[in-house]
This record gives C-alpha cells, structure tokens and sequence, in this order.
C-alpha cells in the first residue's frame, strides 16, 4: 500500500488513489499528486482547489473531482490532519509549501509506488 492510500486510511477514509484515477480517467501518478497537493493545501489560506491547481497545474475540475472522492471538506481535513501527523509525509507538506511542484510530483509518485 502506498504512503497515499495509508494517510487516507489513517483518516478514516476508505479510498485507494489507483481507483480516483480509473473512475476519473487520469494517470494514477496525477491522481497521487492531487491527492498530495490536496492534503497539503487544505490547511493554507485560501481556496484549497486553487491553491493545489497553482502549485501543481493540475486543472481546478480534476481537483475538484479529487475532492469530491476524498469526501469533499471534510475529507480533507482528515487527510490533512494524517499527513500533519505522519513522518514521512512531512517533507511532501514541505515541498508543496515551497512551492516546487516538480518535486512534489516525483514524491507523490514514489509515496503512490510504494508497498
């Protein structure tokens, strides 16, 4: 199980990454970044769709979906909180802080992958 589906566990939510991505017709990779970068942005200021979008360039309708598959506010707020909570997950929050989106793909995509 990925670090993604494990946070998402963690939180109390029933929701594997690779499913998002089928029932939404996106690369699970994608789909493991928008996760992330949901989690991630929940507890910044603003618009949590549109400051995923800004530091990801994934479109503001795919998060959207995302979000509405993770149980929408609520949801978020528990993923957030497990990834507050988590070790591993705190350099994924770090580098979406900062902005590097080149790097948070690469992570998402090595937490996605692993077993």
């Amino acid at each position: 199980m990925g670090l993604l589906d494990s946070l998402l566990g963690q939180a109390g939510q029933n929701v594997d990454v690779a499913a998002i991505a089928g029932r939404l017709g996106i690369d699970p990779a994608v789909a493991a970044q928008a996760v992330a970068a949901l989690g991630a942005a929940h507890g910044q200021p603003g618009d949590t769709v549109d400051t995923a979008a800004a530091q990801t360039g994934i479109d503001s309708d795919t998060l959207s979906q995302v979000c509405n598959e993770l149980g929408g506010h609520a949801g978020l707020s528990q993923l957030s909180d497990a990834m507050q909570n988590h070790p591993e997950a705190a350099s994924l929050v770090s580098a979406f802080q900062g902005g590097d989106s080149g790097g948070l793909l690469g992570m998402a995509e090595s937490f996605f992958s692993r077993n």
